[in-house]
Protein backbone atom coordinates (compact mmCIF):
# COMPACT_ATOMS: atom_id res chain seq x y z
CA UNK A 1 0.00 0.00 0.00
CA UNK A 2 1.62 3.20 -1.12
CA UNK A 3 1.15 5.99 1.64
CA UNK A 4 2.28 10.14 1.80
CA UNK A 5 2.64 11.94 4.79
CA UNK A 6 -0.57 14.59 5.26
CA UNK A 7 0.24 18.42 5.71
CA UNK A 8 3.63 19.05 6.76
CA UNK A 9 4.05 15.52 8.13
CA UNK A 10 7.71 14.14 7.31
CA UNK A 11 8.64 10.46 6.92
CA UNK A 12 12.05 9.46 7.93
CA UNK A 13 14.14 6.99 8.36
CA UNK A 14 16.73 6.53 11.12
CA UNK A 15 20.39 5.98 10.10
CA UNK A 16 21.66 2.38 12.27
CA UNK A 17 23.37 4.04 14.91
CA UNK A 18 26.85 2.50 14.80
CA UNK A 19 27.77 0.49 18.22
CA UNK A 20 31.48 0.64 17.55
CA UNK A 21 33.97 2.79 16.31
CA UNK A 22 36.45 1.66 13.20
CA UNK A 23 39.21 1.13 15.81
CA UNK A 24 37.15 -1.18 17.82
CA UNK A 25 36.02 0.75 20.30
CA UNK A 26 32.40 0.24 22.39
CA UNK A 27 30.12 3.25 22.47
CA UNK A 28 27.97 4.05 25.09
CA UNK A 29 24.66 5.30 24.64
CA UNK A 30 25.25 9.38 25.14
CA UNK A 31 28.51 9.57 23.19
CA UNK A 32 27.46 10.99 20.11
CA UNK A 33 25.17 13.74 22.00
CA UNK A 34 21.66 14.36 21.97
CA UNK A 35 20.78 14.50 18.14
CA UNK A 36 20.42 11.23 15.32
CA UNK A 37 20.60 12.01 11.79
CA UNK A 38 17.44 10.31 9.63
CA UNK A 39 17.19 10.24 5.81
CA UNK A 40 14.13 11.97 4.58
CA UNK A 41 11.70 9.32 2.81
CA UNK A 42 8.50 11.33 1.87
CA UNK A 43 7.07 14.91 2.59
CA UNK A 44 3.24 16.23 2.73
CA UNK A 45 2.24 18.78 0.75
CA UNK A 46 2.71 21.67 3.16
CA UNK A 47 0.42 23.96 4.96
CA UNK A 48 -1.77 26.86 4.45
CA UNK A 49 -2.15 30.35 6.10
CA UNK A 50 -5.66 31.52 7.24
CA UNK A 51 -5.55 33.52 4.07
CA UNK A 52 -5.07 30.74 1.71
CA UNK A 53 -1.36 31.20 0.93
CA UNK A 54 0.49 28.02 0.93
CA UNK A 55 3.59 27.56 3.26
CA UNK A 56 6.03 24.96 1.12
CA UNK A 57 8.03 22.50 2.83
CA UNK A 58 11.66 23.00 3.23
CA UNK A 59 12.83 19.61 3.21
CA UNK A 60 12.05 17.05 0.68
CA UNK A 61 13.16 13.21 -0.07
CA UNK A 62 16.76 11.91 -0.40
CA UNK A 63 17.63 15.11 2.30
CA UNK A 64 19.36 13.88 5.85
CA UNK A 65 17.96 15.42 8.47
CA UNK A 66 19.21 16.02 12.61
CA UNK A 67 16.90 15.60 14.84
CA UNK A 68 16.68 15.87 19.06
CA UNK A 69 16.40 12.13 20.44
CA UNK A 70 13.26 13.55 22.12
CA UNK A 71 12.00 13.39 18.83
CA UNK A 72 12.35 10.01 18.60
CA UNK A 73 9.16 8.26 21.19
CA UNK A 74 7.25 5.47 20.60
CA UNK A 75 4.16 7.63 19.42
CA UNK A 76 5.68 8.99 16.75
CA UNK A 77 7.23 5.38 15.17
CA UNK A 78 5.24 3.54 12.58
CA UNK A 79 5.87 0.44 10.71
CA UNK A 80 4.92 0.62 7.13
CA UNK A 81 5.80 -2.72 5.28
CA UNK A 82 7.74 -4.31 7.97
CA UNK A 83 10.04 -1.45 8.07
CA UNK A 84 10.27 1.12 11.30
CA UNK A 85 9.99 4.62 10.28
CA UNK A 86 9.61 7.77 12.15
CA UNK A 87 6.41 10.57 11.42
CA UNK A 88 7.14 14.14 12.02
CA UNK A 89 5.91 17.42 11.34
CA UNK A 90 8.86 19.77 9.66
CA UNK A 91 9.08 21.88 12.77
CA UNK A 92 10.48 19.53 15.01
CA UNK A 93 13.37 19.02 12.76
CA UNK A 94 16.74 20.70 13.52
CA UNK A 95 18.50 20.94 11.13
CA UNK A 96 18.97 19.54 7.40
CA UNK A 97 21.49 19.32 5.00
CA UNK A 98 22.64 21.41 2.44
Amino acid sequence: MKMKPMGDQVLLEEHKKEDTTKGGIILVDGIEGEYIYADVISVGSGLFTQTGDKIPMTVKPGDTVLLHKNQTNSSKKIKLEDKQYLLLRESELSMVSV
